[in-house]
């Protein structure tokens, strides 16, 4: 019997899922709830619903897992422990600096509902706190080292699209190539926040707006912009769409250590991503980790997750005796 999905947001993130349900034959897309008009969102698939949100509640027995697709900035925060009350659900939250206060809103509204949650799952927080932490457990002697880019961060776009003036905007995330070689000749730089990554922002303002304002804002914005060198870039809408359409992202983690009695042997260990689709590959991962929490749920492990608290062959549709047999 399939899997039956929900998706709560039909933006890049949305469409990914959708497309990703498509490659699982364990999965059954159902409905796609909206705060637009339903009769103006046009999905791919011709067997599910489109509704509006406020409908979601009267889906309860319907679906199995909810994947909530909203931004990290505004929507997830409210959204997630509102949902996780309902339904079994998954979401992306990305503030890494808030994921503790997240975790525990959202903990404490599954455990009211009986429902399995899991969050801030995609590639970074995901995949690479993964790797980090498979990394750290190997060499215990050792640093961390994150890089991401070049690539448009969503969550960050996002947040500029939400300041008042804002039309649209991308927003690059580059690495510093000099501070990424010197990790990995095993030179152990100390790195601050501001030495690994540069931002740069392509922005559409509306007519009239205070372009002066604007740039203040996102170079000041905590949790996003205020740690780190940020230009900004203000375009048309014109130039947005013929130089800056692509959705592009990747990175690097790396952890470089040390192993013998006296420390005498190097060792580094590097994860790397190159995307085309950040969204649809974070939703790749999504609906992988909504697997997880349907069987999850099924043995009665209800409140929050992380990607940490999840063995690996819940994310498979492989049985064990085939992951075995295959990839072991």
């Amino acid at each position: 019997m399939a899997i039956r999905i929900g998706i709560l947001g039909y933006g890049n993130l949305g469409r990914g899922v959708e497309c990703a349900i498509r490659q699982n034959p364990d999965m059954e897309l159902k409905a796609v709830f909206t705060r637009r008009n339903p009769g103006e969102v046009k999905i791919l698939t011709q067997t599910a619903q489109v509704c509006h949100v406020d409908e979601a509640a009267r889906w309860t027995d319907r679906l199995d897992v909810m994947v909530l697709c909203g931004g990290s900035a505004t929507d997830l925060p409210a959204q997630t422990p509102e949902y996780a009350r309902l339904f079994n659900v998954v979401d992306s939250f990305d503030t890494h600096a808030k994921i503790p206060e997240h975790f525990a809103n959202v903990d404490a509204a599954a455990r009211e509902g009986g429902k399995t949650a899991v969050i801030s799952v995609g590639w970074d927080p995901g995949m690479f706190s993964l790797n980090r932490m498979y990394a750290s457990a190997i060499l215990p002697q050792g640093r961390d080292y994150t890089f991401w880019g070049r690539g448009v961060s969503q969550g960050h776009s996002d947040a500029i699209r939400r300041i008042a003036g804002v039309k649209d905007a991308k927003q690059y995330t580059i690495p510093v190539a000099d501070a990424l070689e010197a990790v990995r000749a095993g030179k152990d730089p100390e790195l601050t926040t501001r030495q690994k990554h540069t931002r740069e922002c392509y922005v559409v303002p509306q007519e009239g707006a205070d372009l002066a304002k604007i740039e203040e804002e996102i170079k000041t914005m905590p949790n996003y912009f205020a740690d780190y060198d940020t230009t900004v870039h203000f375009i048309s809408e014109e130039e947005l769409k013929r130089d800056h359409s692509g959705i592009p992202h990747g990175g690097f983690v790396l952890r470089s250590g040390s192993t013998g009695w006296e420390q005498e042997h190097r060792h580094l260990i590097e994860y790397s991503l190159k995307l085309d689709s950040n969204p649809e590959f974070t939703a790749s991962v999504l609906v992988a980790y909504a697997r997880a929490a349907y069987r999850l749920s099924g043995e009665g492990a209800h409140g929050c997750k992380t990607v940490f608290d999840i063995a690996p062959a819940y994310l498979s549709a492989r049985s064990g005796e085939e992951l075995r047999a295959a990839l072991l």
